[in-house]
């Protein structure tokens, strides 16, 4: 049993010894006490809050469909049926929430996360950042097709500088760099090293920050020729979107969308030495305000009768990247998927789309449907390939389910 309650982790006044996950010990996003680290990543990192203003939240209606439980489906692989209710311990979900034509049909609370808690996005940030991209694109105040080194001068000598800002946004960019997280000497490792904001060791002579290790960053082949999903595309789009609007990341995202969506709860982003946020993956908010954000891009960027943003915004992310370089990249669970403006494109038969992150993080949006999934999850294994084969299915059992209601 991993559930952190039952672990006890962090429980009591102090918590005993065997039971602490604290600085600078370096486990504490290993499994299983990772299921406790989600939710509490300001406890462990410098962070910088993602305002949702001083307005009152805007409530979401609730018409519960106790249903949804009991829908079955058949993951990819396996010749017997689940249930909704057991894939969400099968996916090791914190906290699960379906919105159908606007309404919430369904919300759960498992493992560290309750109503009250933030939890973790993981790389569902490279989504936002990828929509903020994208709404500057649209407005007229990001030139997609221009060279990096344009925008950003410092980036001139390293691989990015010859990217256009559309290869950043849907990461055919052509670097030498490895994120491969099972290989201990791979590139992921060197950067989270910069990345960090806690002092460095005496010996370290890397580069500091995320700004300083993209400089870094060495070409390897011709951009445009293949989609290769690298971090470190995320931060470089996240640089450019701040020195074009000429806010932080943070402040850019509560202007453009935390402060406008009636969040309930602030966000927060973890940061390095220097304050830059992780633009690739350093968010943690709440279950509900991510379903809002869900609904804003089911209803092609308007919310309460608003447009907060263009609805070419969400068009031109719908229509997907380009099929034959994403394949190259060879992902088992998303054949026939595509890559723009760093979300997922499924194109199934719905149209469905999707915000994703290590561990089971999910955004998942069906337009035919008309609905929204969000799920918070501390899958053991980092990749979705490894959660895929039963997520998706559910995830379309449950769009034929609400079709019929």
């Amino acid at each position: 049993m991993s559930d952190p309650n039952v672990m006890q982790w962090m429980q009591g006044f102090p918590p005993p010894e065997h039971k602490r996950i604290m600085q600078p010990e370096s486990d504490f996003f290993s499994f299983p006490k990772m299921r406790w680290t989600v939710c509490h990543i300001r406890e462990l990192m410098p962070t910088k809050q993602v305002s949702r203003g001083l307005g009152a939240p805007k409530a979401l209606e609730y018409d519960l469909d106790p249903g949804i439980d009991d829908i079955s489906f058949m993951p990819t692989g396996s010749n017997t049926q689940m249930t909704w209710q057991e894939s969400l311990s099968a996916n090791y979900t914190d906290g699960i929430l379906v919105l159908h034509k606007g309404k919430v049909v369904y919300e759960r609370y498992l493992g560290c996360l309750d109503e009250l808690g933030k939890h973790a996005a993981m790389s569902m940030t490279k989504s936002i950042t990828g929509l903020l991209a994208e709404i500057l694109v649209v407005e007229g105040k990001l030139d997609e097709s221009a060279r990096v080194d344009s925008i950003i001068p410092e980036l001139k000598n390293s691989a990015f500088g010859s990217a256009t800002v559309r290869q950043v946004m849907d990461m055919t960019t052509a670097l030498d760099y490895s994120e491969d997280y099972a290989d201990p000497n791979a590139d992921i490792w060197q950067y989270s090293r910069a990345a960090s904001p806690l002092p460095k060791a005496k010996d370290y002579v890397g580069p500091n920050g995320y700004f300083e290790y993209l400089q870094g960053v060495r070409k390897s082949g011709e951009h445009g020729q293949a989609f290769g999903y690298k971090t470190v595309n995320s931060d470089a789009l996240g640089w450019i979107i701040s020195r074009v609007s000429g806010q932080d990341y943070t402040r850019l995202l509560s202007k453009r969308i935390w402060q406008r969506i009636g969040a309930e709860q602030d966000g927060y982003m973890t940061v390095d030495a220097l304050g830059t946020p992780f633009a690739g993956g350093g968010l943690s908010a709440g279950l509900r305000d991510l379903g809002r954000l869900g609904l804003l891009m089911l209803n092609g960027g308007k919310l309460y009768g608003e447009q907060l943003f263009p609805k070419q915004v969400v068009d031109n992310i719908r229509a997907g990247g380009d099929k034959q370089v994403f394949t190259k990249a060879g992902y088992a669970s998303l054949v026939g998927g595509s890559y723009k403006s760093m979300w997922w494109l499924l194109h199934n038969k719905h149209g469905a789309y999707s915000a994703r992150g290590v561990h089971g993080q999910t955004i998942y949006i069906d337009p035919v449907a008309q609905m929204v999934v969000v799920r918070f999850a501390s899958f053991p294994k980092a990749k979705n390939a490894h959660i895929d084969p039963t997520s998706l299915p559910a995830f379309e059992a449950l769009a034929a389910y609400l079709l019929k209601k």
